[in-house]
């Protein structure tokens, strides 16, 4: 399971970064990469964003644990 949160966690994150240069400079490196609209670029798409809800888990195990609200009290 260990394994699958950080390969997940690492896909949201460059999803995050592509969408950070989307919006700033008008730049979809994934596109760049792979090719606006093919196949490859559409299964990184997916994979990013299947790999986002993925990261619910921990987050809402974290939620419940009390774990979060221990953090913002720092």
């Amino acid at each position: 399971m260990r394994f699958i949160n950080i390969f997940t966690l690492i896909l949201a994150i460059v999803g995050g970064l592509n969408w950070g240069l989307v919006g700033l400079v008008s730049f979809d490196l994934v596109a760049a990469i792979f090719g606006a609209g093919s196949g490859l670029a559409r299964i990184v798409y997916i994979l990013v964003g299947l790999s986002a809800s993925w990261q619910i888990i921990p987050l809402l195990s974290a939620m419940g644990s009390g774990e979060f609200a221990a953090g913002q009290n720092r």
